[in-house]
């Protein structure tokens, strides 16, 4: 700011005290031309504007502020405020933008009660405009089968910023054009009927092994500390989440699958990638009470993951992308680990489930073998294992 300019807010200050507000409003004005780039100015006159009860001027005064700054909170709040104060129907919305951003930490009292009011005015907007998005999509949903109808609600919640779009993000392998689902449709596989009745065979085998002298049961994540991978670190060979693999980057581990006939018969009649030094891959993973899996991707989107719950306790999640699921004893899915996911176990008990890899169903027969060539053909470039 210019001296002159200084000059000038420091007399509009001395007027505003004397409550002069027409001088003070005055003395801003010329301030603004003084210093044009100036933001600041902007929103203290806006702010003299309003107290003048005069809210379209000082709305425009706030206006020509964003038009400087326009992620500026104060200037985003303020806005929001005014347009309230005017009844106009932009005052929903404008919260929206104010609210986005909200700086971390706390903020004064007087402020966290307007921001708190302008919160319940954002929701009310959004359930009033998402009234208006059902009512014009309904006749659609009533033709809809189920999997339509999913569309159709998150094409519906990502214009309401309920939710938002998420991507495949594999750490190290893309295989282009195929669909992105965070949980794929069980039509794709026919076979997960079969692995749900299995459910309590498939647990008792999993106790078996439990049992056994000799069983593997290693920490799920382990990798060489030097290596540039910072999504796993709390986890990295962490005991609070451990694995007893039957398959294990292509390798049957026979301590543990000598165990589970029954499992192992399933396995062979599900279309799992074999890729040499890297799948198949199969296990039953044991997440410890009160531990958090963050949120991560996984390495190559050409397979999917499929989960079988066996042991949940109350309260355990599992969220893909902007979709979170409560495990439930022998309902199983199939879900994109190359979309960000994260896990928790709130509760005070273990949590055991049945995971296991297959391929993506918009593979054909020929890019499956492309994609195992190729990997094969990379490895041991750093993928195998994570």
């Amino acid at each position: 700011m210019s001296d002159g300019a200084a000059a000038l807010v420091a007399a509009a200050d001395r007027a505003l005290a004397a409550r002069d507000l027409a001088q003070a409003q005055a003395l801003l004005r010329q301030a603004a031309d003084a210093a044009p780039d100036d933001p600041a100015i902007q929103l203290r006159l806006a702010g003299v504007s309003r107290a003048a009860g005069q809210p379209r001027i000082a709305l425009e005064a706030v206006h020509r502020a964003l038009a400087l700054a326009p992620l500026d909170f104060t200037a985003l709040v303020m806005r929001a405020t005014l347009l309230d104060r005017l009844e106009d129907p932009r005052a929903g919305e404008a919260w929206g933008h104010a609210l986005a951003q909200r700086p971390a930490g706390d903020l004064p009292e007087q402020f966290a009660t307007v921001i708190a009011q302008g919160e319940a005015r954002h929701a009310a907007w959004l359930d009033e405009r998402e009234d208006r998005l059902k009512a014009a999509t309904a006749a659609s949903e009533v033709r809809s089968d189920d999997d339509e109808r999913h569309r159709i609600a998150r094409f519906r919640n990502n214009t309401l910023r309920r939710t938002r779009p998420y991507h495949s993000e594999p750490t190290h392998f893309f295989y282009p054009e195929i669909a992105e689902r965070e949980f794929h449709p069980r039509r794709y596989f026919p076979w997960l009927a079969e692995l749900e009745a299995a459910t309590d065979v498939i647990a008792a085998e999993m106790q078996a092994v439990m049992a056994a002298e000799r069983a593997e049961l290693v920490p799920y994540i382990q990798y060489a500390d030097h290596l540039p991978l910072d999504q796993w670190r709390p986890l990295n060979r962490n005991p609070d989440w451990t694995a007893i693999h039957l398959w294990q980057n292509g390798r049957r581990i026979a301590a543990n699958a000598d165990h589970c006939p029954q499992t192992m018969a399933l396995l062979e009649r599900v279309p799992q990638p074999i890729i040499t030094g890297a799948c198949q891959n199969a296990m039953f993973s044991l997440l410890a009470p009160g531990t958090a899996i963050p949120p991560h991707v996984g390495v190559n989107n050409a397979r999917l993951v499929c989960h079988l719950p066996l042991v949940v306790p109350d309260g355990c999640w599992f969220r893909v992308g902007a979709e979170t699921r409560f495990w439930q004893r022998g309902e199983a899915f199939v879900f994109d680990d190359t979309i960000e996911h994260e896990a928790l176990n709130p509760s005070d008990q273990l949590r055991i489930v049945f995971i296991f890899d297959v391929w993506h169903p918009d593979l054909s027969a020929v890019e499956r073998d492309a994609v195992a060539a190729l990997i094969a053909a990379d490895l041991p470039g750093g993928a195998a294992g994570l």
